[in-house]
């Protein structure tokens, strides 16, 4: 009888990337005391961070879209901002590789 074994090393690949991304722009959003909608961003964050959406990466867009417009009425910082664009451009080279 064959036992299946952990594997011993792990490819990195764009999609740890952007979980990465995800999880450093949760982060900031959480540290920065609260700006206006601070709360609903940190909701529509864990959302696109959820296996649902991850194994869907289509629906990652529209909630981007719609943190960013959180994000710009409540006057979050401009750190915050770079930090949704980075994810933006890291999910663009990912679907680029996974179109699905």
């Amino acid at each position: 009888m064959n036992f299946q074994t952990t594997p011993t090393g792990y490819e990195k690949t764009i999609v740890s990337d952007l979980q990465g991304a995800w999880s450093i722009f949760r982060e900031a959003v959480a540290a920065t005391g609260g700006f206006k909608g601070a709360g609903d961003v940190l909701f529509h964050t864990d959302e696109a961070m959820s296996w649902e959406v991850v194994r869907s990466l289509k629906l990652m867009p529209p909630l981007i879209l719609t943190i960013r417009n959180l994000c710009n009425q409540g006057k979050a910082p401009e750190e915050i901002l770079q930090y949704l664009n980075m994810i933006n451009e890291i999910l663009e080279k990912t679907l680029e590789i996974y179109p699905e």
